[in-house]
């Protein structure tokens, strides 16, 4: 029980935990967008299955570091490039993140109206939410996977006892599953807010692809345009509702 008191296991405990809420924003917003999608009270139970997925690989990736560590070796070499086994997903995770934000921003933008009778049948109505609250959890999994590998990695190259990144990872899954609800009600009550979210998971995907291929790309970078487009959002987002605010005094005073 020693280790409790050692300042050095706090000191890497909070650091970590600080770095896998700030990788996981990409996680949470991934889920809060595709849970969005669902019927409002399938929304809750989506969000914690898709966040306790998260955790679970994180875990299980945390117990098997000397396999984590082997994905780093290469298979095989391309034009005299190595490729590894955590290229490999990294490549695939961040193909298929930029296919899946690009279609949800076209569905956001372009199909939001669509020309497709309603179905009244509460039998079919049931089965379409069940259907697509699976395919939902199914794509949250696989990019769960993705982001717990870059996490893990992350993990295991700032903290040498396996206690302090689990407890870590507990605590920041633990975080994110607060803070998803709230920030996925806000983001599907805003559009532009949804389309800037979706523009920020075709960075990540982007940036996963290039490191895929030794290209790293600081996520720095990406997170300080994330949060400038956010604050000029947010401005917007004030202004409008001055001028609704002061339109509805002008409709009341008339």
């Amino acid at each position: 029980m020693d280790f409790l008191f050692d300042p050095n296991i706090w000191i890497a405990f909070a650091m970590l935990t600080a770095l896998e809420i700030v990788l996981g924003i990409d996680n949470i917003i991934f889920i809060s967008i595709l849970v969005g999608r669902l019927p409002p009270e399938l929304r809750d139970k989506a969000r914690r299955l898709g966040l306790g997925f998260a955790m679970v690989s994180r875990l299980a990736l945390l117990f098997t570091l000397s396999w984590i560590m082997g994905l780093t070796a290469d298979l095989f070499s391309v034009v005299g490039m190595g490729i590894s086994g955590r290229d490999l997903v990294l490549l695939f995770g961040g193909l298929f993140l930029l296919y899946k934000a690009s279609h949800e921003i076209f569905v956001e933008v372009e199909a939001r109206e669509q020309d497709v009778a309603p179905e009244t049948d509460p039998v079919a109505l049931k089965a379409a939410g069940t259907k697509l609250f699976w395919a939902i959890i199914g794509q949250i999994a696989i990019i769960d996977i993705v982001f717990s590998l870059d996490s893990v990695i992350t993990a295991v190259g700032m903290v040498d006892q396996l206690g302090v990144m689990v407890a870590a990872v507990v605590v920041s899954v633990g975080v994110m599953l607060i803070a998803a609800k709230p920030i996925g009600e806000f983001v599907d009550s805003h559009p532009s807010v949804k389309v800037l979210a979706l523009a920020f998971l075709v960075m990540v995907g982007m940036a996963l692809t290039a490191e895929a291929f030794d290209q790293e790309v600081p996520k720095g970078y990406i997170y300080a345009a994330m949060a400038f487009s956010l604050a000029v959002e947010a401005l917007n987002i004030r202004a409008r509702a001055k001028r609704k605010a002061l339109a509805s005094q002008l409709a009341d005073g008339a």
